[in-house]
């Protein structure tokens, strides 16, 4: 057992803080260092004055600590998120400081769609065209297709994979539109929000001028 009896003056031997504490029998225990016997409970170092300097709680187990420090692990992350949340919403409010805005940008994304969307348009005729003319020159070595010439079968088939790669890039396209006016009702939907959470101005009251007492 390291925990002292102790009395006041003994503040003045250690020249330092005792700690003291009440073990589990009940005991008022003093030291000049962590009690061992309370390190399951709350204990006080105290001042030279016998005022409480600090509490220490009472010592972890291995498991305890671990299951102590996810759980400061998963305040911090929380924290952390509602700190970067704030501010990707101060960032959008000041990118979108009203819905006019926010419709104007999404014109211009919707824009920049609709113009890929009229080149690659344009870009399916031209191939069409191309597939046409192939099909012509084909057509004279339909009765003896050994005889099409090399250079034919290879523009043939480089027009394919052409026409195949055009094909999936018109399909993703057709989404794209979509996924932009999704981004942006998800948008609007969290800055409506924020919008209605921000402070209406305050207008001054202009008090009235006084009625003019009417002369006797």
């Amino acid at each position: 057992m390291i925990g002292l009896l102790c009395s006041v003056g003994c503040f003045h031997a250690f020249g330092q803080g005792i700690f003291s504490c009440v073990d589990s029998k009940g005991r008022r225990l003093t030291a000049d260092r962590p009690i061992a016997e309370c390190l399951d409970r709350e204990q006080n170092e105290l001042n030279p004055n016998a005022t409480v300097r600090r509490k220490l709680g009472p010592s972890l187990t291995g498991d305890e600590r671990t299951a102590e420090e996810e759980k400061n692990r998963k305040i911090a992350q929380e924290r952390s998120v509602a700190i970067e949340t704030k501010r990707r919403e101060r960032a959008m409010l000041n990118r979108y400081p009203n819905q006019a805005s926010h419709d104007k940008e999404r014109h211009a994304a919707i824009v920049v769609v609709d113009e890929i969307i009229a080149t690659t348009t344009q870009r399916s005729g031209e191939l069409a065209s191309q597939r046409v003319a192939l099909e012509n020159e084909a057509e004279f070595f339909k009765s003896a297709p050994s005889k099409t010439p090399a250079r034919l079968k290879r523009m043939i088939e480089e027009h394919e994979q052409h026409q195949a790669a055009q094909t999936r890039f018109v399909a993703d396209l057709a989404g794209e539109k979509q996924r932009v006016n999704n981004r942006f009702d998800v948008e609007l939907a969290q800055l409506r929000r924020l919008w209605s959470l921000q402070v209406a101005p305050v207008v001054p009251v202009t008090a009235s001028a006084p009625s003019p007492v009417a002369k006797k």
